[in-house]
């Protein structure tokens, strides 16, 4: 089993930071991708931004030179700083991990979300 836990959401207003977190556990034998995806009201799940495990990463046009991904491969975390947030940046943040499992299955995990907002 694996879970995928996050931290960090909240209420923020235009111009601010936040940092989200997100630790995978379980029945893990190795994390390939790791990234962050968000879901706006009446809007589709989309890709903020994605980190391989050798730290090359991708980044949604609207959140590049404001968004920086991070990951700790000795502590299975993933983290999203998030600077000169915009009122458009308000979502549900999605942690998700590619892995294989100590039974060796290759299979896509997501975490809870966690809802940031920004707004004055």
């Amino acid at each position: 089993q694996v879970q995928l836990v996050e931290s960090g959401g909240g209420l923020v207003q235009p111009g601010g930071s936040l940092r989200l977190s997100c630790a995978v556990s379980g029945s893990i034998f190795r994390i390939n991708t790791m990234g962050w995806y968000r879901q706006a009201p009446g809007k589709e799940r989309a890709l903020v931004a994605v980190i391989t495990s050798g730290g090359d990463t991708t980044y949604a046009d609207s959140v590049k030179g404001r968004f920086t991904i991070s990951r700790d491969n000795a502590k299975n975390t993933v983290n999203l700083q998030m600077n000169s947030l915009k009122p458009e940046d308000t979502a549900v943040y999605y942690c998700n991990a590619d892995l294989v499992t100590r039974y060796y299955a290759t299979n896509q995990y997501w975490g809870q979300g966690t809802q940031v907002t920004v707004s004055s």
